[in-house]
């Protein structure tokens, strides 16, 4: 009778990570595709409101600033809302915030309802993660939040490129109402996938105990060198997305091209995702964060002084080199932290990450308006190697 219950419980366990899983996926590749198409709109924006790149820059940081600040608190929705009403919300309030940044024509209003969009995508990292984290488990789990990764870097392929070529037609307004029609697509698929599962009884148990006591277990010295590579490689990506668009169009590129090139950039950390776990299988996972990271400084470097058709050709590349990374790093918080703590450090690690991708458009921004942009994306090509004498904490803790 135990073994025959205990069959019924896997049996029915299976659909439930099935939903929990597609359910986070679809929230990763919308809110991913709503944060990463904004590389396309910025040289727009800085035409229709006249502004420096350090402008630009902050417009980037409203957006993702926000989203960093309310990764803690959005994780704590997931014992007191529930998963699915967390998830709803969140798509909805980024969806009715882009829908309103198509009606207003200052730079202030603007900025305000960028601070609202990041707040409603705040919400999908740290629940999704942890949701995934708990109802897989072992090998499963690393496959699983890789399944998710991957599907997030589908939405930065898909939705920057729509916007290029929506852009080409109509005016950036209708462009980015169209798009946020999404959000309230995902939100009614969410609740259809999620209602309230058992899953979130686990969650909200498992994610008990005082804020300060999960901090103090979380951080551990390799934890914290993961988030040291994490925030120094999120910093490199943020800035390069962010101003590769300008190199881009002082090259030539008009708007369809400057899509396509980011519809490049994404496919290629899409597969980015696959080749870094086939590397991080040969030759294990500290090697491959090495070997990536320094490709990705080769690429940036090389990328300069290429003409257009050229950087177009390395774009691609360049995907791989800079999303590639990022799986490995994301897949291995659940090895690095028992399981009572997930929640915690998922939220601290985006916290991180985002918060340094956050900051870093504003830096390289003032950097760019102070020696050019060309030097200054020498400089983000330079400080991503600063993450290999990093990778030192992690020796031993990591599986291959």
């Amino acid at each position: 009778m135990a073994l025959a219950s205990d069959s019924s419980e896997r049996s029915a366990a299976v659909p439930t990570r099935r939903k929990v899983l597609l359910a986070a996926c679809l929230a990763h590749l919308t809110h991913d595709g709503f944060t990463d198409m904004l590389y396309v709109f910025f040289p727009v924006w800085q035409q229709a409101f006249a502004l420096n790149f350090a402008q630009v820059g902050l417009m980037k940081t409203l957006f993702s600033g926000a989203l960093a600040l309310f990764q803690i608190p959005a994780g704590m929705l997931t014992g007191r809302k529930g998963l699915c009403r967390a998830l709803v919300a969140g798509a909805m309030i980024t969806s009715a915030s882009l829908f309103v940044a198509g009606t207003t024509d200052t730079i202030f209003a603007l900025g305000v309802l960028l601070v609202l969009g990041g707040i409603g995508a705040s919400a999908q990292h740290p629940l999704a993660s942890v949701a995934i984290a708990q109802a897989y488990s072992g090998k499963e789990s690393r496959v699983a939040l890789s399944t998710y990764n991957f599907v997030g870097d589908m939405g930065k392929l898909l939705l920057p490129a729509l916007a290029g070529l929506l852009l080409a037609r109509v005016s950036w307004q209708a462009s980015i109402q169209l798009l946020s029609i999404l959000g309230v697509v995902t939100a009614v698929a969410l609740v259809a996938l999620l209602g309230r599962l058992p899953l979130e009884d686990r969650l909200a148990a498992k994610n008990s105990g005082s804020g300060l006591s999960r901090l103090r277990a979380s951080m551990t010295p390799a934890f914290a060198a993961l988030n040291g590579i994490g925030i120094l490689d999120s910093a490199t990506r943020m800035g390069l997305l962010t101003f590769l668009p300008f190199l881009l169009r002082a090259k030539g590129a008009d708007m369809g091209v400057l899509g396509l090139s980011l519809g490049l950039i994404f496919a290629g950390g899409c597969a980015g995702k696959l080749v870094c776990g086939i590397v991080a299988t040969r030759v294990g996972s500290l090697k491959s964060i090495i070997l990536t990271e320094s490709f990705t400084a080769a690429l940036i470097l090389s990328l300069l002084p290429l003409p257009l058709w050229g950087a177009l050709c390395l774009c691609p590349l360049l995907g791989v080199a800079l999303n590639g990374t990022s799986s490995v790093l994301y897949g291995s918080v659940p090895e690095l932290i028992p399981a009572q703590h997930q929640s915690q450090a998922f939220a601290i690690y985006y916290t991180a990450t985002i918060g340094s991708g956050a900051v870093a458009p504003v830096f390289y921004g003032m950097l760019s308006d102070a020696v050019g942009l060309t030097p200054a994306l020498q400089v983000t090509g330079l400080v991503i190697l600063a993450t290999i004498p990093l990778t030192l904490p992690l020796r031993g803790k990591l599986t291959a």
